[in-house]
This record gives structure tokens, C-alpha cells and sequence, in this order.
């Protein structure tokens, strides 16, 4: 495992001593390799083309196709904070042909989605984490803000008057500002978007909202480029792959702590052998310097889990998180 040890200790430590985490749910494995893949594979991705879930996405699709030796294609299936892209690959075929890309939100959906018809840890069996990474505050070049603490400060001076974009409700960044108001004490305005490709940027730099919560892969390149100003990082410490942001606890919110993740899965009843090939692939492709350097631009550290390692992690971060859905009354549409 190549996940990073702090990391654990925040997420894994307490799903892993649990005593009631869920079994992965595997199908027969007999022969379940043989033949495979001998067709297109693909990658569902629940945000649309432009974002840095699509972009960390092709990433991977590019180099499974070469492992594979078969078209393995990304496939957008945007809406619902990524759930509609969730609930597809939860009902598809259990035969290795149908993969889902997603990010640390996905144990939460079905509490924001009740309706949605599925379940995320018992439907979906993961193949390994992919890599982690901070989400970012922004806000547009010319704006007067200049700090977090300036954020703030407007904030408490102007209650539930500033807005800030996310690429959908329920979706890391989005519940990471949530948790941002309540460590901050501060009350600003949800405008929810279906990714930054979908017109939130434009709206940003253009001042028609003041702020946006999103990821290193969608707004790390254009902090980078001027496009916009980068207040904070939610990781604890400053990530080596964007050191020239602060923390949120650096910045006046003391002990603030949110490290996302992308990872894959398969629906349930995948056989084992073959999501155990799957995932030593995947783990072997995030060694590669070349690869780990593509998903350095996007900010994203690379790394891979087992399966039962980021079935653990899910279970910790619906642990996180349920806390913040129920106090915020949080629900998606």
C-alpha cells in the first residue's frame, strides 16, 4: 500500500478497528481473468468534461488502455454531485467492463440521494484509491479579498450575503465549506454547479459569485496561470504539490483538516480474481514517475489502497461526514 500513513491515521485508523465493516461482495472467481478484457472498458465519471475529475479520470484511462491492451474510454455522466454516474455503474454488469471514477463524496450520496435506489458500500466494490489532494478556496484576481482571513471577515460583516460555488451539493467541496462555516463561525451562500466547465469559473472571475470550493485538479492551474487568487488548501499541512497555498489553519481556522481522494470501483458481484487484477494494474500504473507526474499537475498525490483498505476508508469518511449532512440539513436535488 503507498497511501500516505497520515492519512490513515485520519481516515483508516477507526474503520479498520471497527467491529462491523461491511464485506466486499465478490461474484464467482474461477476463469473470472481469462479472456478479459477483449472489449471496450468504461470509466464513468459523474462531472462533466473540463473538471479535474475528468481530467485525473483520463489520466488513468490513457494508461489502463496501454496495461489492457483495450480502449478503456471516460464516459460523463454529470449531475446529481456525481450520484447518476454512481447508480449507473451500481446496476451495471459485474463483468470488469463497466468502471466508476469517484471522488471521497461517494459513501455520502445515498444519505443526500435516499431515493437513488443503491447503496455505496454494500453495491460497490472498490479496485484502489488513485491519489489524494487538498480542495481549494478561490476567489476572482480582482476581488478584495485577499486572505482567508479577509474572507472571514467579510462573511461576519455581511451574513449569508457571500456566495460560493461547488461543482454540486454533497460533493467534497461543497462539505467542505459547510464544515469551513461552521469551524469559522461564519454563514455564506451555497450556489451549487454542475462543474467548473459548466459556467462556475466564468461566473467567478466575472464576480457574479464571490467565491469557489473545489479541487486542486479544477482550480490548482488557474491560481497558477493568475485566472484566479487562491486563499487556502484543507489539508493540515501544505501539500508539497501546491506549497505556495496556506492551510485553512494557518489562516485563522485552527485544526481544520479535509484531505479528498479519487478512487475505482466496480458493482458488487465483480469476481474476486479479477478485481484483484484490476487493482495490481492500477496500483502499478500509480509507481510510474510518468504517471505520477501527470497527476502532480492536477495537484493530486498518487497513490493506490487495496480494496479492503479504501473499503475501510469509506466507511470512515460516511463517519465524517453524516455528522455535517444532518447539522446543515443538507439534501440533493
Amino acid at each position: 500500500m503507498t497511501i500516505h500513513r497520515r492519512r490513515l491515521l485520519r481516515l483508516g485508523t477507526a474503520a479498520l478497528a471497527a467491529p462491523a465493516l461491511p464485506r466486499l461482495s465478490f461474484g464467482q472467481s474461477s476463469g473470472a481473468t481469462a479472456g478479459w478484457p477483449n472489449r471496450v472498458i468504461r470509466i464513468v465519471v459523474g462531472f462533466p468534461p473540463g473538471g479535474g475529475a475528468d481530467a485525473a479520470a483520463r489520466i488513468a484511462a490513457n494508461r489502463l488502455s496501454e496495461l489492457w491492451g483495450q480502449q478503456v474510454v471516460v464516459e460523463n455522466k454529470a449531475g446529481a454531485g456525481g450520484n447518476i454516474a454512481n447508480d449507473t455503474v451500481a446496476h451495471a454488469a459485474p463483468d470488469g467492463y463497466t468502471i466508476l471514477f469517484s471522488p471521497s463524496s461517494l459513501p455520502i450520496m445515498p444519505q443526500l440521494f435516499p431515493t437513488s435506489g443503491y447503496d455505496a458500500i454494500r453495491d460497490l466494490t472498490p479496485i484502489s484509491l488513485l491519489g489524494t489532494y487538498p480542495n481549494l478556496v478561490v476567489v476572482s484576481n480582482d476581488s478584495t479579498i485577499k486572505s482567508l482571513a479577509d474572507y472571514i471577515a467579510r462573511a461576519k460583516a455581511n451574513p449569508g450575503k457571500v456566495t460560493f460555488a461547488t461543482p454540486g451539493i454533497g460533493t467534497t467541496p461543497h462539505l467542505t465549506a459547510e464544515l469551513f462555516k461552521r469551524a469559522a463561525g461564519i454563514d455564506i451562500t451555497h450556489v451549487p454547479y454542475r462543474g467548473v466547465a459548466a459556467g462556475a469559473m466564468n461566473d467567478l472571475v466575472t464576480n457574479r459569485i464571490d467565491s469557489m470550493f473545489n479541487t486542486t485538479g479544477s482550480l490548482l492551474q488557474a491560481v497558477r496561470s493568475g485566472q484566479v487568487r487562491g486563499l487556502a488548501q484543507s489539508t493540515p499541512q501544505r501539500s508539497a504539490l501546491a506549497p505556495e497555498l496556506p492551510t485553512f489553519a494557518e489562516s485563522g481556522v485552527p485544526g481544520f483538516n479535509v484531505s479528498s481522494w479519487y478512487g475505482l470501483f466496480v458493482p458488487s458481484k465483480t469476481p474476486r480474481e479479477l478485481v484483484m487484477k484490476m487493482h495490481a494494474d492500477v496500483a502499478r500504473m500509480q509507481t510510474e514517475p510518468a504517471v505520477k507526474q501527470r497527476f502532480e499537475v492536477l495537484g493530486v498525490d498518487a497513490s493506490s489502497a487495496t480494496p479492503d483498505q479504501l473499503a475501510a476508508i469509506m466507511q470512515s469518511e460516511h463517519e465524517l461526514w453524516t455528522p455535517v449532512i444532518k447539522a446543515q440539513n443538507i439534501k440533493g436535488e
